[in-house]
């Protein structure tokens, strides 16, 4: 088996916290792990709140996978409701050309169909109320019309409706989600018609039955006494309700099972068939007023009841932990460390954090940029977290195409790809491999949101201390010059001059003045000048060493701030200053030349000293330095001019 090649399937499905789901989803994983093959589910849990944007960023898992590095495709579309999500799903398996399954589907010929039959058993259910109890008003609750399951079923309640000659109101129909709060909605609304009561609800699934069952007890109606209820899929939540509900049996695991053997065969050489119909049994019970259908065996029950009531306790107490222990975490490192924590308790063997490359920077101004225009992933992701049997590792950048940040070697694996978003904001996915956490669990979406909510709180203080760095260097950093300004400059000298207080260090303050900058203004405008003065601060910068700091005090004045110098340090600065402003004045070849006067003072300063007094003795003695110079310029063109007016021999 070592040689054989290793088959890698993907599933595309929503709401794995359903039982319809976890049903289909047992039978694949039990085939998978009978033929050493991977399994990649990518689910999400949209239509579960009311927010298109959270929506968004639930659906975009479904934009991660890469069809063509798999060997086949399972699509449980008709657990997504979203239509242009399903045709998107469906438009990348077509090109990837890859053998797939669907179910309860005829829309896609090229893809094997395994269906149950809808119509027949909700045509008995639905017969068996009218003929059998007398039913004449009946209501109903649909799925979404886009779901051919959800099609087939309302079709079959109208035909047989049609056939006694009962009216069918479209306010006795409810059209849902499949989902279980669909039950309690679709009760709310047939009160608030003014109808009267039916004798009967006829619901598409036992999710909605189930809710639309408790609503209608709160309400003070007796079941079936005052009012018929009947599901479908025989959940077992259904069988152990009180009273159990009449519904219809279907071999969901099966379904499943037969999905992953069908593909498995194909690819080792055996043709895709076209479809693969299975048979759903009526199961009349307590809630249409038969008799009692075999229920689970009671003591199974209490101790299945138990165990479930102590998981999900555990998995409460375990989520209020994880909560409270992410809400403390303001860096990556130390959100990574908090999952560590927690991870043991999903009962996995690996757990992988995948976030997009630049998560903390890619939502400026509100726009979601991490999909790319061609609608596919963005190019890399980044794997802080690899949590291995006990092990932890990194991966730095992974192409986002690879899907994992690590290949699996063996076969027999299962994995869950989970998203992670704030929002319509994609953050990234993490991977849950060979544990049932998120099926299983009714909390994996609470999971989910809390990894999701603690990333966007680092995202959001990453950003703001972005901000904060950059309003601060806004506050102490020059903009013109990229050096320090006055306050930055004070900020930090001064501490540095206290250090030479306490430690007996000489210090020198050079003030630094620019010559002819007027000049350079009047004859070749203010944008040269400008020019000008950022030359000199490169200069300038050039000139300081370890020891020193420099800064623009504003206008065409800086300073240089040097500690533990000797009483050389000034002539050497000069004789920097002089070779560096040369080679920038060849450098540029401006029609003026760059120059600048200095005045440095040397001091061994004591506690009845300030900087400031050391920064007005050097700004005095550049002065000093500058009046020289402007008088020896004066003295060269009067010399010049009595040389030029000598009368001629």
């Amino acid at each position: 088996m070592s040689n054989e090649k290793i088959i890698n399937i993907a599933v595309a499905v929503a709401g794995i916290d359903e039982e319809y789901q976890q049903t289909i989803i047992s039978g694949i994983n039990k085939a998978a792990r009978e033929n050493k093959v991977n399994i990649s589910y990518f689910t999400a849990f949209g239509g579960m709140l009311p927010s298109k944007r959270f929506d968004i960023g639930e659906y975009s898992i479904y934009r991660l996978i890469d069809f063509e590095r798999f060997d086949g495709a399972i699509l449980m579309t008709n657990t997504i409701s979203d239509s242009e999500v399903k045709e998107y799903i469906i438009k990348k398996v077509r090109a990837s050309g890859i053998p797939s399954v669907v179910f309860d589907c005829s829309d896609y010929p090229e893809f094997c169909n395994i269906s149950i039959d809808n119509s027949m058993a909700m045509n008995q259910i639905v017969e068996h109320i009218i003929t059998e109890h007398g039913a004449k008003v009946l209501n109903y609750i649909s799925g979404p019309l886009n779901n051919p399951e959800a099609k087939a079923r309302l079709n079959s309640f109208m035909t047989v409706m049609n056939k006694h000659g009962l009216e069918v109101d479209d306010k006795r129909i409810y059209y849902g989600e499949f989902r279980s709060q669909d039950g309690k909605k679709a009760i709310e609304e047939f009160a608030a018609s003014g109808l009267p009561l039916p004798d009967a609800v006829i619901c598409a699934n036992d999710a909605m039955a189930l809710t639309a069952a408790t609503t209608l007890e709160k309400m003070g109606y007796k079941i079936p006494e005052d009012i018929m209820i009947t599901g479908f899929d025989n959940t077992y939540n259904a069988r152990n309700f009180c009273p159990a509900l009449t519904s219809v049996g279907r071999p969901l695991e099966e379904v499943g099972y037969q999905a992953c053997k069908i593909l498995t065969d194909v690819v080792k050489g055996k043709e895709l068939p076209s479809g693969v119909s299975l048979e759903a049994t009526p199961v009349f019970t307590e809630s249409c007023g038969c008799g009692t259908e075999d229920a689970d065996d009671f003591k199974a029950y209490k101790k299945r009841s138990y165990t479930h009531t102590e998981t999900v306790n555990a998995h409460i107490t375990m989520i209020n932990r994880l909560t409270a222990r992410l809400a403390e975490t303001e860096e990556e490192k130390e959100h990574t460390e908090a999952l560590c924590e927690f991870i043991e308790e999903l009962e996995c063997e690996r757990f992988s954090l995948c976030l997009t490359e630049d998560w903390k920077d890619s939502f400026d101004n509100g726009e979601q940029i991490i999909v790319h225009d061609d609608g596919e992933y963005a190019a890399f992701m980044t794997s802080p977290l690899i949590w291995d049997k006990g092990e932890t590792r990194t991966v730095g950048f992974f192409p986002s195409s690879e899907m994992y940040p690590e290949h699996l070697k063996t076969g027999g694996n299962v994995s869950y790809f989970m998203p992670l978003h704030f929002r319509e904001r994609c953050l990234g996915y993490y991977i849950v491999t060979n544990g049932d956490f998120p099926i299983y669990s009714l909390l994996c979406h609470s999971l989910t949101m809390n990894i999701s909510n603690s990333l966007e709180n680092i995202r959001k203080l990453f950003r703001l201390n972005k901000a904060m760095d950059e309003l601060n260097k806004l506050y102490v950093i020059d903009p013109l010059c990229n050096v320090y300004n006055r306050n930055g400059f004070i900020n930090i000298a001064d501490d540095m001059f206290k250090e030479c207080v306490e430690k007996k260090m000489k210090v020198m303050l050079s003030f630094i003045d620019m010559d002819g900058l007027k000049f350079i203004n009047d004859n070749y405008g203010h944008n040269e000048g400008d020019f000008a003065i950022q030359r000199l601060a490169s200069v300038i910068q050039e000139c300081c060493g370890r020891r020193s700091i420099c800064a623009r005090l504003g206008g065409d004045e800086f300073v240089i701030f040097e500690v533990g110098v000797t009483s050389s340090s000034a002539e050497a600065l000069q004789r920097r200053f002089d070779i560096r402003i040369d080679n920038m004045n060849s450098i540029i070849r401006k029609p003026y030349v760059l120059s600048a006067s200095i005045g440095s003072v040397i001091a061994m300063p004591d506690e009845n000293t300030t900087l400031y007094s050391i920064i007005q003795e050097a700004d005095d003695k550049m002065y000093e330095i500058k009046k020289t110079r402007k008088n020896a310029r004066k003295s060269e063109k009067i010399e010049g001019l009595h040389t030029n007016n000598e009368p001629k021999l």
